[in-house]
């Protein structure tokens, strides 16, 4: 090889200046990795060097400067001149004898003397450094074939260091133009034109949370992915229990993959995108083994680099053979301090006009600008939102002035979800006829603060803003701080609070939002005799033949996630404690449910688990809390039997659980009772004798106590967990509690929200207090008080 060329074979990550980091990265594991069992297609790369002595050949230097030197760096108004005359430069030249020579005969070797295709990428020599991505500035070509091919393609690339998107990046983060080379990468194609291809981050990609690898896919191309013009698939995995070898999979969403991009004619090489066949379009690009084994890559890449990585794989549609066919380090959360964190709170808002998957977590209000593409940048102004249907890296000028954006196409890993990430802005793509619904011109709100999903409301909302800084918060030393979660989509930015774990997760939310319809509907499918329901809840079961395992994966996945995001830190699961009149309102619900008088009072909690009515859906649930401590590998994971009435019903109902294969300390299962009615507490050392610890239900124990619906409007004012009466039911748990040896906690507001109510619980040895997010830095600095109080004074 000469200077010109050099084999992946003969490349380290050392040679970012003379590859490219590109470049640099593809020789590092196709070096370094093989070992293990990743594989990159080979290839070679031509170095700066090359691209030096090409300028210098034709001597190009003088005038591409002179071009730059007359750039208006302040509002780029010649951006597009200056870029295209420094193209037409490029395009002119003629690429030197010996350096064609060194290309052909390096082809010539990776393809054993026949002309096969090939994908001829960019790579510039100051490329996929941390602190900026440099991703999508520069041209690629693929499907490359012949000699004469590869030439013009590599002449391309050549050219492709200068767009007009790729000057600009280098004058926003500060590269010099003359001390940037261009290195082309050419390796073995891997037809994922004929499979499928993706991206994947090590880290969770809207919180950055370390444990998770993400894994986004689609058919065909992977251009799709990057330009957002599809919905892909979207895979999460544990780390911690894919190193364990167990079902690490915890979530799964199938993108609609509207799309597939394939090779074109080979005359030009050209890609076309085609509409995807509806029964792939229902189908995930990936199966299980190969999620599982593209995680395993991706986690073995990121302890070699030793941070978090952005990685793309693409599957050989004729191989069926998984590669990995380009690594760069992350670049927006692995430089941010996850422990402050901006929050925004929605208090009114305007009609919703459009929702799609949320991007970040914060909020923007703006004049709506509808744009088809980047050459309508001048009807934009400072501070707008773009409203348009996919991006690409040719937006990335024109959205530097946007304070939100929004497409009608995309995904998580899209170009436009990029960079919202690096510039700091809300986007929501994926947002299904955002660009047909909105006006333009019309003041809008984006908001990405109110979970996984982004809504476009008509106005400007009004809303709160804080800063929390999670920097110099002491935890208190004997009562431990828990969150009560329920929406497993704010899991992950949750995880980051200073907390002990979860002490009450609600499924009630994941069933209302992620299953829909009533359990029984489901585990009496088959027996149901209204179409119109059926109809429906096949259309939200869609891709499963078996309704009941439809409930139990979705559950799975939703409990999975929080338990995930609090690893190894307890995550207390309480079961079911919907109301009658609630799950009524669930699809096929009428059809299950008694009317009542009182639901609260009623046919809810324990009762519920081993009744005809319901115990099939209860077998589901345990089935489902059984997959994700057995299967998936989340022993932090404890179950709480909700309003269970006597001691014996607690017995049945463990019975129940026994027989569906959640026994009690069997795989280090603890089972813990809701203290919510005055019995659980009179009886505490009998419901001691069989559960594992308490948590105080302050809610229903003090409607209990004082004889009050909470509901009530009219009565509400003597509704407090301030009442004696109701201290002296919890001070009395607490002490039976410690008497019997069980551990005890508290879940409400009230710690929070009064100090003095605080310092009781901490006073009588409280061993923990679960709060509401929006609480929990008041509530834990109301427990440190407490606990100061209680060192002076003893």
């Amino acid at each position: 090889m000469s200077v010109f060329v050099k084999r992946f074979n003969n490349i380290a990550i050392t040679d970012v200046p003379v590859v490219g980091g590109k470049n640099a990265s593809l020789g590092e594991m196709y070096a370094n990795l093989a070992s293990k069992g990743i594989k990159v297609p080979d290839g070679f790369a031509t170095t700066a060097e090359a691209f030096q002595y090409f300028l210098s050949y034709n001597n190009l230097h003088k005038p591409i400067g002179e071009q730059l030197a007359h750039l208006d760096k302040k509002h780029f108004s010649n951006l597009a001149v200056t870029g295209s005359r420094i193209r037409e430069l490029v395009a002119g030249a003629a690429l030197p004898g010996n350096l064609m020579d060194a290309i052909a005969g390096a082809y010539a070797v990776l393809g054993n003397n026949t002309d096969i295709a090939v994908a001829v990428r960019s790579s510039a020599t100051a490329e996929d450094l941390p602190q900026a991505s440099f991703a999508g500035q520069h041209e690629s070509y693929l499907n490359v074939s012949g000699k004469g091919a590869l030439l013009k393609a590599v002449k391309k690339c050549f050219a492709s260091l200068y767009t007009d998107r790729a000057i600009k990046y280098r004058e926003d983060n500060g590269f010099a133009h003359e001390k940037v080379s261009l290195s082309v990468g050419v390796q073995k194609m891997v037809r994922s034109d004929l499979a499928s291809s993706g991206v994947v981050f090590t880290l969770e990609p809207e919180s950055g949370f370390r444990n998770i690898i993400h894994i986004s896919g689609v058919w065909g191309l992977g251009e799709n992915i990057v330009q957002g013009a599809v919905t892909p698939d979207e895979f999460f995995v544990f780390k911690p229990t894919l190193l364990q070898r167990k079902n690490a999979i915890i979530k799964r969403k199938m993108g609609a993959k509207a799309k597939t991009m394939i090779y074109g004619s080979k005359v030009d090489a050209t890609v076309v995108n085609i509409d995807t066949p509806v029964e792939k379009r229902r189908q995930f690009v990936l199966n299980d083994d190969e999620v599982t084994t593209i995680a395993g890559w991706a986690n073995d890449i990121e302890a070699h680099y030793g941070k978090p990585m952005d990685i793309e794989w693409a599957k050989d549609g004729e191989t069926n053979e998984l590669f990995i066919i380009q690594a760069r380090p992350e670049t927006v959360h692995s430089q941010q301090n996850a422990l402050v964190i901006k929050e925004y709170r929605i208090l009114t808002k305007g009609k919703l006009l459009a929702q799609g998957e949320a991007i970040g977590s914060k909020l923007a209000t703006g004049v709506a600008r509808i744009l088809k593409d980047p050459a309508e940048a001048y009807k934009l102004n400072e501070g707008e939102i773009v409203i348009t249907d996919t991006t690409s890296p040719d937006w990335d000028p024109v959205l530097k002035k946007a304070a939100a954006i929004v497409t009608d196409k995309g995904g998580r890993t899209s170009h436009a979800s990029i960079v919202a990430r690096e510039l700091g802005v809300p986007a929501v793509v994926g947002c299904a006829g955002a660009t047909a619904c909105i006006k333009d011109g019309a003041l809008i709100t984006v908001s990405c603060c109110e979970g996984e999903t982004g809504f476009i409301y008509e106005g400007a909302a009004t809303f709160e803003e804080s800063l929390l800084d999670f920097t110099n918060v002491r935890k208190p030393v004997h009562t431990k701080v828990m969150l009560i979660l329920a929406d497993p989509d704010k899991a992950f930015k949750l995880s980051f609070y200073p907390n002990d774990g979860v002490g009450l997760l609600r499924i009630e939310f994941i069933i209302t939002h992620a299953i829909q319809v009533h359990p029984m509907a489901l585990a009496r499918y088959n027996d149901l005799q209204d179409d119109a329901l059926k109809k429906a809840i096949d259309a939200i079961t869609d891709g499963y033949a078996d309704k009941q395992q439809f409930f139990i994966d979705k559950l799975a996945e939703g409990v999975a996630t929080i338990a995930a995001a609090f690893y190894p830190k307890e995550v207390i699961v309480r079961m079911s404690d919907f109301k009658t009149n609630e799950y009524a309102n669930l699809i096929g619900g009428k059809y299950f449910e008694p009317a009542e008088e009182n639901p609260m009072l009623g046919f809810r909690g324990a009762s519920r688990y081993y009744n005809d009515l319901y115990k099939d859906g209860f077998a589901m649930e345990c089935a489902a809390i059984k997959k994700v401590r057995d299967e998936m590998g989340f022993t932090n994971v404890k179950v709480m039997i909700p309003f269970c009435r006597t001691i014996d019903e607690g017995r049945k109902v463990l019975g129940v659980m026994k027989q569906h294969g959640l026994a009690q300390h069997v795989n280090s299962l603890q089972v813990y009772v809701m203290a919510e009615i005055p019995a659980n507490i009179i009886l505490a050392t009998g419901f001691a004798a069989i559960f594992d610890g308490f948590s105080i239900g302050s809610n229903d124990l003090t409607q209990l106590t004082l004889g009050i619906d909470r509901d009530s409007a009219i009565i509400s004012d003597l509704f407090s967990e301030e009442n004696e009466a109701v201290k002296e039911m919890i001070a009395m748990m607490i002490s039976k509690a410690k008497t019997a040896g069980s551990k005890v906690g508290l879940c409400g507001q009230a710690p929070s929200d009064f100090p003095a109510f605080a310092g009781f619980l901490v006073e009588h040895g409280i061993d923990s207090i679960s709060f509401n997010p929006d609480a929990l830095l008041k509530g834990t600095e109301n427990i440190l008080k407490a606990e100061g109080l209680l060192m002076v004074t003893h």
